[in-house]
């Protein structure tokens, strides 16, 4: 189905792991991770495959740890079904070793993470989200919706819904 995700050896390595450990990263970690995070989430049980899946969000920056999501990302999101209780943190170096991938919402986010990578091999586990957002959505990354009003939150959870869809079945 997603044939462009084959030419990615870190997603290739991961359709057949039995674990998979999935951290998605913005920011602040209070209005795009927590809420792709959540999304995964519900995608992950109402496809009854928890066992194999460990999903996390973080912040690149410290700015709200220990923290609620922002109230109007909260506030949409439970609209659509979705209780985001994330408590924010930031990333941590030892998040590298935890985890698969570590999906950044911007390029912003990417370089950041990439610069906090311990190795240089830990660097191939940073992926951008609108990797896994169908081209026809017309977004090469997911915008950030905290200066925006309500329809820039509902945009990101439109990006999200439609780009964690496609995450699960490309790694299922």
């Amino acid at each position: 189905m997603i044939d462009t995700f084959h030419s990615i050896p870190i997603l290739s390595s991961l359709k057949n792991k039995e674990k998979i450990k999935i951290l998605f990263v913005c920011l602040g970690n209070i209005c795009r991770s927590p809420a792709a995070e959540e999304i995964m989430r519900q995608e992950v049980i109402a496809n009854d495959a928890q066992q194999r899946w460990e999903i996390d969000s973080a912040g690149t920056g410290g700015y709200h740890v220990g923290d609620l999501p922002d109230r109007r990302m909260r506030v949409h999101a439970v609209r659509r079904g979705y209780d985001l209780t994330h408590i924010c943190r930031q990333v941590r170096p030892s998040d590298f070793n935890r985890f698969d991938l570590i999906i950044g919402m911007d390029d912003a986010n990417v370089r950041n993470l990439k610069a906090l990578a311990p190795m240089v091999e830990d660097m191939e586990k940073v992926i951008p989200m609108s990797t896994f957002l169908d081209p026809g959505m017309g977004y090469d990354h997911i915008p950030d919706p905290y200066y925006e009003g309500a329809e820039g939150f509902e945009r990101v959870l439109d990006l999200l819904q439609n780009g964690c869809h496609r995450l699960f079945t490309a790694l299922s």
